[in-house]
């Protein structure tokens, strides 16, 4: 896969992740570790909600969003976080989903404490296999240059 550089972006560039099948297992095991709450960790107690349904933690979302959208963009280096801004989870995530991530790339400028990397501002959009969406959020990262 290649990787990608300050220099090779440019604003408006958009790019899809691929899919992420998203198992009971892994949900229960990260609400186990992370996020303990009933709907997370028990399909009947989670029956018994107003969610009607195991979900996942809105923090696994976040965490399967950050994994696709490292895997897509593959940053040389890594791309350091510097901040998420309006992080939103309009829909829940449910066993069986399968998620994808769209990244647009919204602003770009050189760091000015850093030369050798440049400051991203970008939108992530992560969908389930219906198109609905499962998480927005905007975040800042700082990335290396060439």
């Amino acid at each position: 896969m290649k990787e990608h550089y300050f220099d090779d972006l440019k604003v408006g560039d958009c790019f899809k992740s691929d899919p992420l099948n998203v198992t009971e297992k892994q949900l229960i095991e990260f609400a186990h570790k992370f996020d303990p709450q009933m709907f997370h960790l028990s399909r009947k107690r989670a029956e018994r909600t107003i969610f009607k349904g195991l979900i996942a933690s809105g923090w696994h979302t976040a965490a399967m969003t950050m994994r696709l959208f490292v895997q897509t963009l593959n940053f040389a280096e890594g791309a350091i976080g510097l901040g998420v801004d309006e992080l939103r989870w309009p829909n829940v995530v449910r066993p069986g989903d399968v998620l994808t991530v769209e990244t647009e790339i919204i602003n770009l400028r050189p760091s000015r404490s850093k030369p050798k990397y440049g400051i991203i501002r970008l939108r992530n959009v992560t969908k389930n296999q219906r198109g609905e969406i499962v998480q927005t959020m905007l975040a800042s990262a700082m990335v290396p240059r060439r």
